[in-house]
């Protein structure tokens, strides 16, 4: 299959009325707003030829080119491409063949996934131009799973931040309220989910990446196991906390995605070798005897008033679902050093050439800059200190069998002045919650749990002990199944 290089929202008008027409042709299409489908619902109508992939995209594109301009989540549109992946894969199903659940099923990724003949920018002038040869490991299984490209997704420069603010293609806007941050640096991928400008994406999460806009934008986000998902071909910034996982409007949408992308990558040198179990199997199994693990310092402590009392209620719910709540202390984290000494090791070469340094963001290369000052004794002696911080949560594990916190303390901010929040060495406080969970490496997953008197999302997170995303999955699917907070959707049309 070709790999052409599109430019920046480039949509083939003359593509999308043959869609259109087709679209208009076919009843079920007519019968349902396919936007609007689940990742399940929609394999059940592809497997069943009710509707087609072409069908499908075409809806996607149609309503990226609607919407989109309002919310700036994607780069690039690879509108000619989706196209073609999505006839190749309508005429393996007409001679019988299916890869899996998401043949046929329109995804986008964050642009810091390299995508062989397609710009992969990271949202910064540095790479505006960069046309990665090869694709990314992620992106290469989900061709094989028979997904289709329908873009590369906005986010936060070089993915070195919570806004989405700082961005080479201007900011992202929360679909929920235009005014307001999307949260980052996945801003773009949660941001595309909520608005329906695709049915999931990946991101990326280095200390909340995914989690975090996901709360903002109220929708679902799985950080799994460190190493679980291979992370070569993204442009990084920290291989020792990097993970790579879906967003979607669904707890089984994302169990989906992650099957596709998970296992071993002998090129990936955090990959790890794990057996990888039915994830979507996995939602149904009984969550009874779970015991709950509640680490109030500092998980609970200075909550904005409404995600406290969202809170509240959640544990409520999740008390009915589950054994019993059991106080927890979660060992203690190092700070940030090893991010900081592998940020600035990548970002090194190009730093070296002065010319660059008005590439980049001011706020973006002042971060960058401030990690050059670690020495080697001080990375080996932060990298020592993780790697215990990661056998002694192992612990807590053997108490309770997952955990359960607010995914952030505090809700979204407005985008006029969202630079502020951030420190050359430090991070935002909006990722209190999110960041040990990269240092400790276990799998975690923000789903929606309630929604500000203004309308803004908030989001509850549940995590496991390594490998433990089946358990995870389940509570999350169980509490899902009892609330309704992931069916709304943002005010847009």
């Amino acid at each position: 299959m070709s790999a052409p290089t599109p430019t920046r929202r480039d949509f083939v008008a003359g593509s999308l009325a043959a869609g259109a027409l087709l679209a208009a042709d076919r009843a079920g299409a007519q019968a349902t707003d396919l936007v609007e489908l689940s990742i399940a619902e929609a394999a059940n109508l592809i497997g069943s030829a009710a509707i087609s992939p072409t069908e499908l995209v075409t809806a996607y594109l149609e309503r990226i080119e609607r919407i989109d301009p309002a919310i700036n989540a994607y780069i690039t549109v690879t509108a000619e491409l989706a196209l073609e992946q999505a006839r190749e894969l309508e005429t393996e199903l007409a001679d019988g063949r299916r890869r899996s659940p998401l043949h046929g099923i329109p995804i986008a990724l964050k642009d810091n996934m390299d995508t062989a003949g397609i710009q992969t920018t990271a949202a910064s002038e540095l790479f505006a131009d960069r046309v990665p040869g090869e694709d990314s490991e992620v992106y290469r299984r989900l061709k094989d799973a028979g997904a289709i490209l329908l873009g590369k997704l906005n986010l936060h420069e070089f993915a070195y931040g919570g806004t989405s603010a700082i961005t080479h293609f201007g900011p992202v806007h929360n679909p929920w309220n235009l005014d307001y941050i999307p949260g980052g640096s996945s801003g773009g991928s949660a941001a595309a989910v909520a608005a329906r400008l695709c049915p999931a994406a990946l991101g990326t999460d280095t200390l909340a990446s995914i989690r975090q806009p996901a709360a903002f934008c109220g929708v679902t986000g799985l950080k799994a196991t460190h190493g679980l998902a291979s992370i070569r071909g993204i442009v990084p910034i920290s291989e020792t906390l990097d993970h790579v996982g879906p967003l979607s409007r669904s707890v089984a949408d994302a169990a989906l995605v992650m099957q596709a992308i998970a296992g071993y990558d002998p090129r990936d040198p955090v990959s790890i070798r794990a057996e990888i179990p039915n994830y979507a199997g996995a939602l149904d199994a009984p969550t009874a005897t779970l015991r709950i693990g509640v680490p109030h310092d500092p998980y609970y402590l200075r909550l904005d008033p409404e995600i406290e009392s969202a809170m509240e209620t959640a544990l409520e719910v999740l008390g009915g679902l589950s054994a019993d709540f059991e106080d927890v202390t979660l060992p203690d984290t190092p700070d940030f050093g090893v991010l900081l000494a592998e940020a600035y090791a990548y970002h090194d070469e190009y730093l070296d050439i002065a010319e660059n340094h008005a590439r980049y963001d001011p706020a973006t290369l002042e971060r960058i800059v401030a990690a050059g000052g670690f020495s080697a004794a001080e990375y080996v002696d932060a990298r020592r200190e993780l790697v215990l911080a990661r056998n002694a949560v192992d612990a807590v594990f053997e108490e309770v069998d997952l955990l359960v916190t607010p995914t952030t303390p505090s809700l979204p901010s407005r985008i006029e002045g969202a630079e502020g929040a951030e420190t050359p060495t430090g991070a935002e406080s909006t990722v209190r919650n999110t960041a040990p969970f990269n240092l400790y490496g276990i799998p975690t997953i923000s789903v929606p749990c309630g929604f500000s008197g203004s309308g803004l999302p908030i989001g509850m997170q549940i995590s496991g002990p390594g490998l433990g995303e089946p358990r995870v999955l389940a509570l999350a699917h169980a509490y899902e199944q009892a609330t309704n907070w992931h069916e709304r959707r943002p005010p847009l049309d």
